[in-house]
This record gives structure tokens, C-alpha cells and sequence, in this order.
């Protein structure tokens, strides 16, 4: 008889699931909601899989929803509702931190105060874990107890398992699990959560910035607009040390690499300081480039850099490859057309005390390659005995360097040097090709007029949005490509005068009277 009524209660239940579409956190609220209950919703769900042959539509609920997985999606689900702020704040555009407020019940055990901290211990994977809530509180009933919180994920329908009652029993603690209401406010909230809360169901939650210095720096979507001034505030609310809130209002402009942008809350200073690689700068974030996902970037290019190497920064920004570059004991050459970068390049030259060890300039890239760049290669290469300079050449503007490189071609005049001694560059672009390596190769080779093929290597930086990726490629110029060779003249091999279309008219009539 038992058989035959679990088999009715089974039809019955799964029938009545498939016909109205009830999520399996109904069935667990309407048929298992006792705390004696020892039976799990897991072995339920498996025991009406078992008739899925027979029941018709159960197998097609079952498959849809992936039985399997479905306990740890309930647990998801009462996850989100648990530590979510009150519904009446979706659609909020000004924050009033009042209507965050909501009461949730959670379960509780009544222990002695002498032996909290031994239960803390030993239930540390069972009470709540939850940035900003005590897991401790004062029992309203006994001054001598404490109310210990536990993780209602933990401890489903307010029922201890076995484990945790070998505990309380080793401890003498009455297992005896009450229920407490919890006020949760604006405090305890993340700002995910809140952000998740507020902008309409279904939509991207922004709650990542880039941070520079007490600014945080976003780039707000269409749709997160109208919530943007709420959104700052949330930032600045759940972020110490962030006083200013600023939303990039247009693309990055290429000529100067900065960009327009809004205060959306917090103070409008926009002159900060900021860290990297153990390196103090100081910038006005408004005026100049600075992003601080390239860190590791700057730092690998550095790390290629030994003492008395000569580093050519063509678009150095405020000098996060330079001033490291001087500080590791190199000579550098560094030019931003930017006049405010340059500003600021010559300031943090000083503020970290390698303003003798950088020659800065502020000039256009192409006129700083062709002016001292040229004048120092044609000046340092022929004297190279043994190789023990390297020159590097680092062009950090995606948008634009590798229309640059074609500036290379018989940029200097003379005898190769050895091959250890051609300059290497790290040219940087960005790609939006399937193969973007192999973009900037070709890129590279069509501005230079050769093949790179074996003679390059590329890296990936960083993702800069779906499908368009940065990245850097670096080689050492090809001699026949760096190298214009000096006109014949065999009645004055010394001179170093500049060869004229007058010498080649000369050099073939003299070849036709032979």
C-alpha cells in the first residue's frame, strides 16, 4: 500500500508540474517545508525521475531544467532574494539609502557567551559569512547568551545535519534551531546588489571602474544613463578612498589621447596621484592618457631594458615606460605631442628624480623618429665595437603607430651595423581580425615594406572590447630595411655629402661612354 500511494503522491506532484509549470523552490516550500522533515529535496527530485518513462511530460520538464543542478540553482535563487534590497527601489535614479532597508529571517542558535568563540570555531563553515553582519548579537531574553547567526543556505528549513549536532552535543549547546529577524540596510548591501536592484530587470549591472587615484572611472552603456548619478554615488558609498566618479562621454580623442568626460559624483578634482610598479605619479586625469590595465605592460617592456640601454619613448604620455627606464639606469629619449603630457612628464621626471637621465621632448612622433631619434642612432651605432648597448624604440599609440613604421625605410645612411646592434621595436596596435596576431603582423610589414617572418614576435595585452584586442608586436629593424647605402662616387670615396638626382644623371652617362 505504501508503494502504491508514493506512486500516486509521484504522478500526482509530477503531473501537476509539468501541467502548471511549477519551479521546483514551490515544490520544496509546499510539500517539505517542516524542520523534522529528514527528507532532502535532492532524493525527492531523483525519486520522481525514476518515473519519468511514465508519466508524460516529466521527462521533457526534467530535461529542460536539468534535474541535476537544480538544488544548487534553488540555493542561487534564495541567495539573491535573501540579500537583496526591498523591490521598491528598482527605478530609483536618486539614492535614498532609507528605502534599502529590509527584514530577513535567518536561523539562530542560543549559546552561552563563555563558549561563542569555541562554537565560532567549530561551525565556521555553517554561521554566516557575510561582510558588514555580526555573526554574534545580544539574546533580548538572557544577558548571560548570545545569538549565533547562521548561514540559512547552510542550515535549509532551520535543520541541523548530523554533523553539526556532534558539534552542539560535544559542546552541550541545545541543538535547537530560532528563527531571528535581521535588519539589513543600505550598509550591508554590495554595490552589485544594489546596482543588480535598481536598474530594470534583465539589463547589465556596471559595477567595475578603472581606478586613478581617487578617481574612479566608468563607461556607462545607453541604458545605465538615466541611473548614472545614483550609480557614482554607489561607488564612492562602497569604495574607500574613491571621492570622484567620472563617465568617459566620447571616444579617445588620437591626436592627444584624452577624452571628455563627466563627474557623475564626488568632488570635480581631477588632478591625482597614483602608484604603479612601485612608482609615484602625479597627473590631471582631464588633460592626459593614463590607464591603469597597462601596468603589467609597462612592466614587461622595462624588464627587456638592462643598465646603459638607450630607450625611445615616440608617445610617452606622463612616463610610465620612461621613468622606470631612467630609474633602471638607461639613457631615455621621451616625446609626447600632448603639451600637458609633456608637462606632467617633465614633473614626474622630477618628482621621482630622473629629470638628468631624461632628454623629453614635445613634438609630433613622426618629427621626433626623423629629428633626435635618427640624429642619436646615426651617431651611436657606427661606434659600436662590442655589443653592449641595446636601443629600443616604443610606440604605445594603438590607433595610429603602425602607419608610423614606414618612417624606417632607409631611415639611416651608411654601413650596417652588426645584426645585434639594430634597434628593436615594440609597436603597438589594435586588432579586431580573427587572427589578430597575424593582422599586425601584416600590418607592420606593409608599413615596412618587408616580410616580419620569423624576424617578430606578438603579444596579446588585453582585451579592449568583445572582439577588438590591443596588442604589441616587437622586432629588431631589418638592416636592408634601415640602412640606405651611400652612392658610389670613385673619385672622392671620403666625402659624406648627400647623394643628388645630379650624381645618378652623372654616374649613367658616364656608364654608357664605357
Amino acid at each position: 500500500m505504501t508503494t502504491i500511494a508514493n506512486n500516486c503522491f509521484l504522478a500526482t506532484t509530477a503531473w501537476t508540474l509539468w501541467r502548471f509549470g511549477y519551479s521546483a523552490r514551490l515544490l520544496k516550500t509546499n510539500h517539505f517545508r517542516t524542520a523534522a522533515s529528514n527528507t532532502s529535496f535532492p532524493a525527492v527530485w531523483m525519486l520522481l525521475a525514476q518515473y519519468s518513462g511514465r508519466i508524460p511530460g516529466l521527462f521533457v520538464v526534467v530535461k529542460k531544467n536539468r534535474f541535476f543542478t537544480m538544488p544548487e540553482t534553488v540555493e542561487d535563487k534564495a541567495n539573491l532574494e535573501l540579500y537583496s534590497p526591498h523591490p521598491e527601489v528598482r527605478g530609483m535614479t536618486l539614492l535614498d539609502r532609507e528605502a534599502f532597508k529590509r527584514t530577513v529571517v535567518v536561523p539562530v542558535l542560543k549559546v552561552k557567551k563563555e563558549i561563542v568563540n569555541t562554537l565560532l570555531k567549530s561551525l565556521k563553515h555553517t554561521v554566516l559569512q557575510r561582510p558588514g553582519l555580526k555573526r554574534v548579537v545580544e539574546d533580548p531574553e538572557d544577558e548571560d547568551s548570545r545569538l549565533v547567526i547562521l548561514d540559512p543556505h547552510k542550515i535549509p528549513e532551520f535543520s541541523l545535519g548530523e554533523s553539526e549536532q556532534e558539534v552542539l552535543k560535544r559542546l552541550n549547546v541545545h541543538p535547537e534551531v530560532s528563527k531571528y529577524n535581521l535588519e539589513l540596510t543600505y550598509e550591508n548591501f554590495k554595490s552589485e546588489e544594489i546596482l543588480r536592484a535598481v536598474l530594470p530587470e534583465g539589463q547589465d549591472v556596471t559595477s567595475g571602474f578603472s581606478r586613478v587615484g581617487h578617481i574612479a572611472h566608468l563607461n556607462l552603456r545607453d541604458h545605465q544613463l538615466p541611473y548614472r548619478h545614483l550609480i557614482g554615488q554607489v561607488i564612492i558609498d562602497k569604495n574607500p578612498g574613491i571621492t570622484c566618479v567620472v563617465n568617459k562621454t566620447n571616444i579617445i580623442d588620437s591626436t592627444y589621447r584624452n577624452f571628455q568626460m563627466e563627474v557623475l559624483a564626488g568632488e570635480s578634482k581631477l588632478v591625482t596621484k597614483v602608484k604603479e610598479n612601485n612608482i609615484a605619479y602625479e597627473l590631471d586625469f582631464s588633460k592626459v592618457y593614463w590607464n591603469p590595465r597597462l601596468s603589467t605592460e609597462h612592466g614587461r617592456i622595462v624588464e627587456l631594458l638592462k643598465p646603459g640601454d638607450v630607450l625611445f619613448d615616440v608617445f610617452a604620455g606622463i612616463g610610465p615606460f620612461a621613468i622606470p627606464a631612467a630609474k633602471k639606469k638607461c639613457r631615455v629619449f621621451a616625446n609626447d605631442l600632448n603639451p600637458e603630457s609633456y608637462n606632467w612628464l617633465l614633473h614626474n621626471c622630477k618628482l621621482n628624480k630622473v629629470d638628468n637621465k631624461v632628454k623629453a621632448f614635445n613634438m609630433d612622433g613622426r618629427d621626433f623618429l626623423l629629428g633626435p631619434v635618427r640624429e642619436e642612432l646615426s651617431k651611436e651605432l657606427p661606434l659600436l665595437k662590442e655589443q653592449k648597448t641595446s636601443f629600443h624604440i616604443v610606440m604605445n599609440l594603438p590607433a595610429l603607430a603602425i602607419e608610423f613604421l614606414d618612417v624606417f625605410r632607409h631611415f639611416l645612411v651608411g654601413e650596417p651595423c652588426s645584426t645585434a646592434g639594430l634597434p628593436t621595436v615594440h609597436c603597438y596596435g589594435f586588432s579586431k581580425h580573427d587572427d589578430p596576431a597575424k593582422d599586425i603582423q601584416e600590418r607592420a610589414e606593409a608599413s615596412l615594406g618587408t616580410s616580419l617572418d620569423g624576424r617578430c614576435s606578438t603579444y596579446l595585452v588585453r582585451n579592449v572590447a568583445p572582439s577588438k584586442e590591443m596588442l604589441c608586436i616587437s622586432f629588431q629593424i631589418p638592416a636592408d630595411v634601415l640602412y640606405k647605402r651611400p652612392c658610389p662616387d670613385e673619385a672622392k670615396p671620403a666625402s659624406k655629402r648627400l647623394c643628388t638626382s645630379k650624381d645618378f644623371s652623372e654616374e649613367k652617362l658616364e656608364l654608357k661612354k664605357s
